[in-house]
């Protein structure tokens, strides 16, 4: 019986350790990783702005071949929405808010499952060189409180998944 009440008191108070750090965590994040490709601009921009060219590349959809999809809207275009329903990626929807031609992509992210959430997404390409071009994506979002305590951890994980969507995106446009 001690060991039992010894456990649930370490449970407990992990439990409440985190509520407490949560309390002190900002409840924004932003996470932003970029890629330089060796393509010309406005090919790299002609890629990207078609979201279901995320299928070649995205970590998120390339996770779980049977995700079941949805779009609405023709690709490519302000208002374009891409729905998805997975096992593996949860469920939700990404719709393009506004495209400035050549340069910036907008995406709003909701998310559905496991946890319901917002999150603004951009694609910004910009010019190293005529034949190369440097491409940013980043997502800016919030958690409440409690779920704010994993914005500790989102700048390592949703870091690790832009950057290797974007190292296979590079590989994708310069076969």
């Amino acid at each position: 019986m001690k060991i039992v009440k010894k456990i649930l008191l370490v449970i407990v108070s992990i439990v409440a350790l985190v509520l407490i750090i949560a309390l002190f965590v900002k409840k924004e994040y932003a996470v932003e990783r970029e890629i330089t490709i060796n393509k010309p601009q406005q090919e790299v921009f002609n890629y990207i702005k078609y979201l279901k060219n995320q299928d070649n590349y995205s970590k998120w959809v390339m996770m779980d071949p049977a995700m079941k999809k949805d779009f609405r809207g023709n690709d490519g275009s302000e208002g374009f929405v891409y729905a998805w329903d997975s096992k593996e990626a949860g469920k939700g929807e990404q719709e393009i808010k506004k495209i400035t031609e050549g340069t910036q992509l907008d995406i709003e992210v909701r998310f559905e499952k496991p946890f319901e959430g917002l999150a603004d997404v951009h694609m910004i390409t910009e010019e190293v060189s005529p034949s190369q071009t440097k491409i940013k994506w980043g997502m800016i979002g919030k958690n409440k409180y409690p779920l704010n305590f994993m914005n500790l951890f989102m700048g390592n994980m949703l870091g690790k998944d832009l950057t290797k969507s974007l190292t296979t995106l590079k590989s994708v446009l310069e076969k």
